[in-house]
């Protein structure tokens, strides 16, 4: 076992040279630490440091809690989730009859997706004063895009709806609910759902860059995330979770099986299910502004991974990867950043830098350096060349690239959209 402790410290700490990390990073097997460890601060204001008993945002690690919630009610017999999702919601915010909370939970419920560039709501309106019925409004009572059941499409939507039926069906809050039937439960003491308005204790505030400055993240109204994000935990609690999840004592195998069962895509409820090495692997990341974590679970070898972040500077699913790799004696490439390559300032001006979509989407040539800018110009994320077309963030690892590249009309694209140069940043 010390062979495997020095392998993960040796990996780990090569890893995190090459990034500014926040957060914390936890390896178990067995009920043993194999490594555990916190980085960077969880407050630059107050200079304060993370710990391992920081609290961090877990962003859609959120989802397995909800979806663990609506197993409760259904073992209950309180709801049924192969029945209509629209007869467990309130009379204000019905959804087509066709679409059942099972098709909520797997994402294959077809609903619309407003997590894109195009809607305003993650550059404008989830930072408004929260209206559950005029959320419920504008965003997500549309006719679905897609027949339920017939396509898998991640989508919040399911999940703030699930946040919703739990309330709707138990007569109590979502954070009470979760509170009284899960954490406490599980003398999970110091998790909790943020509502953006109250304090939490060890709570890491989430950092992110603009230009090469760290910066706080931009304000967001957590409320919006009801059910699909929003929670807040530490590793030390994350790993009760683990057990209980492991264990397998809170429910009947019967709703057990039922929650980990495998759907389109891997997907299970509020967990993705994939069979590597020989084993099971359940595992689920959380990533949003100034949130980066991951959590993968193999209970039939007892092995726990918990990365905790309050930055954007690594990616969790690499470091993860490399962990389950050592764990299972399989080799890993040593940690390394995209090799830049060289492009004059004329050229990346003339064929990169431009609008792709108003406000939202803008390349630009400043100093010499070249930026993604976001959020009508107020956040600058410094991108490098690494290929044709390929460009890599200059402080955050990734493994998907970003392409700006032509189409098949010869037209430069970001994300899917044309540069059009006759569109000034507004």
């Amino acid at each position: 076992m010390q062979a495997i402790r020095l392998k993960l410290e040796a990996h780990i700490n090569k890893y995190l040279r090459l990034w500014d990390f926040y957060g914390v990073v936890q390896v178990m097997k067995k009920g043993e630490v194999l490594f555990e460890n916190a980085y960077g601060y969880a407050s630059i204001e107050f200079g304060i440091k993370n710990n391992i008993e920081s609290c961090f945002s877990i962003a859609s690690m959120s989802k397995q809690f909800t979806a663990f919630a609506i197993m409760l009610l259904w073992e209950k017999e309180m709801l049924d989730i192969d029945k209509s999702a629209q007869l467990y919601l309130p009379a204000d915010m019905k959804i087509d009859e066709s679409i059942t909370v099972h098709h909520l939970l797997s994402h294959t419920s077809g609903l619309y997706n407003f997590h894109d560039f195009e809607n305003d709501f993650f550059a404008g309106y989830n930072r408004m004063d929260y209206s559950r019925n005029d959320f419920f409004q504008r965003y997500i009572n549309k006719k679905p895009a897609k027949p339920p059941g017939t396509a898998y499409d991640y989508n919040n939507s399911n999940y703030n709806l699930l946040a919703w039926m739990i309330e709707h069906v138990s007569g109590e809050k979502y954070e009470d609910y979760i509170r009284h039937h899960i954490f406490l439960p599980l003398n999970m003491m110091n998790s909790d759902i943020d509502d953006g308005c109250k304090p939490i204790k060890n709570r890491a505030s989430n950092y992110v860059k603009d230009f090469d400055a760290t910066i706080k993240s931009s304000y967001y109204n957590e409320k919006f995330s009801i059910g699909a994000g929003a929670i807040t935990s530490t590793s030390g609690d994350l790993y009760k979770w683990y057990t209980c999840l492991r264990d397998r004592k809170m429910l009947s195998q019967k709703t057990y099986s039922r929650f980990f069962n495998e759907n389109i895509n891997n997907y299970c409820y509020g967990l993705e299910h994939h069979h590597v090495y020989g084993t099971d692997r359940y595992s689920h990341d959380g990533d949003h502004l100034g949130i980066s974590t991951y959590m993968q679970n193999y209970f039939d070898e007892d092995i726990c991974i918990i990365i905790l972040s309050n930055n954007e500077a690594i990616n969790p699913y690499r470091l993860g990867n490399a962990i389950s790799d050592i764990l299972h004696d399989v080799d890993t490439e040593a940690p390394a950043k995209h090799e830049e390559i060289l492009i004059s300032e004329s050229k990346l001006k003339e064929y990169y830098c431009g609008t792709y979509l108003k406000d939202k989407i803008q390349v630009e040539l400043i100093n010499g350096k070249l930026y993604f800018t976001r959020f009508s110009g107020n956040l600058h994320i410094e991108i490098y060349p690494v290929g044709a077309g390929r460009f890599a963030r200059r402080y955050s690892d990734q493994i998907n690239l970003y392409s700006i590249a032509e189409n098949e009309n010869g037209k430069m694209t970001f994300f899917g959209y044309v540069k059009d140069s006759k569109v000034k940043k507004g």
